[in-house]
């Protein structure tokens, strides 16, 4: 989860900054975050999300951003990464649709940080899970663990410890 964590901090979007990283057998197959498609301008860099709007929720617009989830599982497509019977780290429950395309690239565990799914959605996706799709796991990061990554993001790690 904390390399999720990190990823986020490269996301663009300015309403939720979501990461991923895609996992098997304790290796990284590839990290996502969430953002505009290639080649669309970030959020972050024109300060808004559509033109007129002080924050992306104040609409009923879709959002730019491609999802976290999604913007993983399309990096290791690209790079022809496997992903059947890997999990996925979010720092986001992911929505329906990047749930569907989870299932649908073979990924069989997801561990992710914050709840997002309401109402209906649950319903919807408590489905998938019932019919063993899908595994769904909430887990945070222990304050012992984000101790020591911030040592670790602050101080050198690869020198001795005499």
């Amino acid at each position: 989860m904390m390399i999720a964590k990190l990823s986020a901090v490269r996301s663009t979007c300015l309403a939720f900054p979501v990461g991923a990283v895609i996992v098997k057998h304790r290796q990284i197959l590839a990290t996502g975050y969430n953002g505009s498609p290639p080649g669309s301008p970030h959020c972050t860099a024109q300060g808004f999300c559509y033109e007129g709007l002080q924050k992306c929720t104040d609409n009923n617009l879709p959002s730019r951003s491609i999802h976290a989830e999604a913007n993983a599982i399309a990096q290791a497509a690209k790079h022809g990464i496997r992903t059947e019977g890997a999990a996925i780290y979010v720092t986001l429950e992911p929505c329906l649709a990047c749930l569907k395309l989870i299932i649908s690239a073979g990924i069989k565990e997801v561990f992710y940080e914050t709840l997002f799914n309401t109402g209906d959605r649950v319903t919807v996706r408590d489905f998938f899970v019932n019919d063993g799709l899908v595994t769904l796991k909430p887990i945070q990061i222990s304050v012992a663990a984000a101790v020591q990554a911030a040592d670790f993001l602050v101080n050198p790690t690869s020198i001795s410890k005499d």
